[in-house]
């Protein structure tokens, strides 16, 4: 296979809508039903298919940390519009007061109502933010979960491949 065969075979996998796992499970099983050698724990393994497959994986992962960094984008547009939000409520809030300067008792009233506005803006505008906040974390909390089982699965494929070439992956890290 070309450079240029693997490389559209690659952008194949990621337009496929391939995720990283499935496209490391594509390799593990390319491993693992790869034909043994003789009185060997080698096997030959298909260059072409296992770098296709690699490539497949290089094409996804940028792709994977964009749709985190989409969403990172959006909780801080959420709370970008929470916080005008609150500024528009607050600047109502203080236009309202002014119209009702007339009056001593109506200022003194007025300045009561405008500062429970002013405070349920904030109260609201927080609790906006915080939302915000909450999704962002969960998204990303997801994320981590995705990113740690796909280090388990790398992990547990170089151990098992580490078992049948007789080497210690520990010490080789070292």
């Amino acid at each position: 296979m070309t450079a240029s065969q693997q490389h559209t075979a690659a952008e194949q996998h990621a337009e496929d809508g391939a995720s990283l796992i499935s496209i490391l499970d594509e390799l593990t099983e390319l491993v693992t039903t790869a034909r043994a050698m003789p009185m060997s724990a080698s096997v030959l393994v298909n260059r072409a298919e296992a770098l296709d497959l690699l490539d497949a994986a290089r094409a996804v992962v940028p792709e994977e940390i964009q749709t985190a960094d989409d969403i990172v984008a959006d909780a801080d547009a959420m709370v970008q519009r929470a916080r005008q939000r609150a500024d528009k409520i607050v600047e109502q809030a203080h236009a309202r007061a002014e119209e009702l300067v007339a009056n001593e008792h109506v200022v003194r009233l007025a300045e009561e109502r405008a500062e429970q506005i002013v405070t349920a803006a904030e109260a609201k505008a927080a609790k906006l933010a915080a939302d915000a906040n909450d999704y962002c974390d969960r998204q990303l909390a997801q994320f981590e979960i995705d990113l740690n089982s796909i280090s388990a699965q790398v992990r547990a494929g170089r151990e098992a491949l580490a078992a049948r070439t007789g080497r210690d992956p520990v010490a080789e890290n070292a």
